[in-house]
């Protein structure tokens, strides 16, 4: 159990993420999973992120509520949860140091990616969300995250944004409770573990109102930049911090 100063910092940093994520459109735990890493082992992470995000996309699909692309959901979202937990499965296999390593190298491969090529458009079809949904799920199975990977898919629909927000959090909700049960029996989820989920309820919630509200003053496309910058940044500290423990 963390101490109340961790756990009070904890909090705020987890608030933090679902805001960047709810305003990016990559989900919170593109900084959330990265973030706990510093409090909790990796697989512990992993458990506490699967059931953070339930929440998080609950509320996202409650405040967002106004139409979602069936098109999206049945060929994106079909492919990603099959994917996600055979990402979620492999996890297992993998030592806690491989999994951040891969996970930080991912932050900082995709969002200098993204920050280069500003403009790199995927053709909207049935291919390409296939393709979106298989990549985005086996990465959020094996390293936590990948809302990343199905926002770029999602964005060349040109989607008005509740609309955008409201699909990806189904999607996402179906990846996330898929993963949870994975994880589950994979021992990730503790129940040392289980009060941060509830205190991350409140957190998922909070923070999701709190984008919302930024949305109406902060243009996506500047918000974008701030988001792969921290990106980059989360990866590279993540990294660093690997390569000084080992």
């Amino acid at each position: 159990m963390l101490s109340p100063e961790l756990l009070i910092l904890f909090i705020l940093l987890a608030l933090l993420a679902e805001i960047l994520g709810t305003v990016g459109g990559f989900g919170s735990s593109l900084f959330f999973v990265p973030i706990a890493g510093y409090f909790m082992d990796f697989q512990s992470v992993l458990g506490v992120t699967a059931l953070f995000h339930v929440a998080s996309n609950l509320s996202k699909i409650a405040l967002f509520k106004h139409g979602f692309n069936r098109f999206l959901i049945i060929y994106m979202g079909i492919p990603a949860v099959v994917f996600v937990i055979a990402g979620a499965i492999m996890s297992k296999y993998f030592q806690t140091y491989m999994l951040e390593l891969m996970l930080s190298i991912f932050l900082i491969a995709l969002s200098s990616f993204l920050m280069i090529m500003k403009n790199v458009k995927v053709e909207p079809g049935k291919q390409n969300s296939i393709a979106g949904g298989i990549i985005s799920g086996f990465i959020a199975g094996l390293v936590g995250t990948g809302g990343a990977v199905r926002g770029i898919v999602l964005s060349s629909y040109q989607l008005k944004i509740e609309v955008f927000i409201a699909t990806s959090a189904i999607i996402d909700l179906a990846i996330d409770a898929s993963r949870s049960v994975v994880y589950y029996y994979n021992g990730y989820i503790h129940s040392k573990d289980l009060y941060l989920v509830f205190l991350l309820i409140a957190v998922s919630f909070i923070g999701t109102y709190i984008g919302r509200f930024l949305l109406r003053y902060i243009t996506e496309s500047y918000f974008r930049n701030i988001v792969l910058s921290l990106a980059l940044i989360t990866g590279i500290v993540t990294l660093i911090r690997l390569a000084t423990a080992s």
